[in-house]
């Protein structure tokens, strides 16, 4: 018996109500006033990119800060695409349009010993002044995803498909095919930077379940059966220029966020 699934249809009718299980925010750890909340979905690429072409798009004084060992071995940026779906306000109040698609390059950065991160680049279906983002979304001119899940004989395949593109030429695209397999369930308070003002700081308490996928250094069992992607153009374009090596396939099917600010 073959059974699919297409979330899209699944997801819509109750991402917008403020009176749903999905409107709860995690519990923030850190100090201050939450300014934004979402649930997502997400798929997470690790990515090894030319370090010197990364460096020149760091404020001074901040330095490239990737990981020496683990799941995340030599990764200095992350491309992730986003399904983000009730997103709401510290009051639980959705913020319109309560919803947004979006692609963002996210480096790990550090300034001595203080360890943050900083998305460099990103597209917007919605433009929404999605927080800890500090405006470096550009609006989308192009946004195509889907996304369906089959199972058979007890197996799940999901396959996905990511394409947006924005004005000025930048663009991003995957295409994964991959038999789910069980999550890994972890909490964290991040520090994100604002690249134009690093003296500008909040803070996402996040609550997500991770299933790699794929991946170089750990390697568990590769459960990738279909895998494109491209990137480039834009603000994307110094850091995609064909040396640019994936090291892991990351599902994050449950992802939830709030945004502190200080």
């Amino acid at each position: 018996m073959k059974k699919t699934i297409l979330l899209a249809a699944l997801l819509a009718p109750a991402s917008l109500s403020t009176g749903s299980a999905f409107a709860q925010a995690p519990a923030p750890a850190a100090a201050g006033t939450v300014v934004e909340q979402s649930n997502e979905y997400r798929f997470q690429l690790d990515l090894q990119v030319n370090q010197a072409a990364l460096s020149k798009l760091l404020p001074a004084g901040w330095e490239s800060a990737a990981a020496a060992q683990g799941a995340a071995k030599d990764c200095n940026l992350r491309l992730i695409f986003i399904d983000r779906i009730n997103v709401q306000g510290g009051d639980n109040r959705v913020l319109p349009p309560g919803k947004d698609t979006v692609v963002y390059l996210e480096a790990p950065v550090r300034q001595g010993t203080q360890a943050a991160r900083m998305v460099l680049a990103g597209i917007s279906e919605n433009n929404s002044a999605t927080a800890a983002t500090f405006g470096t979304l550009v609006k989308a001119t192009r946004v195509s995803t889907a996304r369906s899940i089959a199972t058979t004989n007890g197996a799940t395949t999901v396959t996905e498909d990511w394409d947006l593109s924005g004005a000025g030429g930048e663009h991003a695209r995957l295409h994964v095919k991959y038999v789910r397999g069980t999550a890994n369930r972890a909490a964290a308070d991040v520090r994100f930077v604002n690249p134009a003002n690093p003296a500008e700081i909040m803070t996402a308490h996040t609550e997500q379940e991770t299933d790699i996928t794929r991946n170089v250094t750990t390697t568990p069992p590769d459960r990738v059966q279909e895998f494109s992607f491209e990137a480039g153009g834009g603000k994307f374009a110094s850091l995609f220029d064909g040396t640019q090596k994936p090291l892991s396939w990351d599902s994050q099917p449950t992802y939830r966020r709030a945004i502190i600010k200080p």
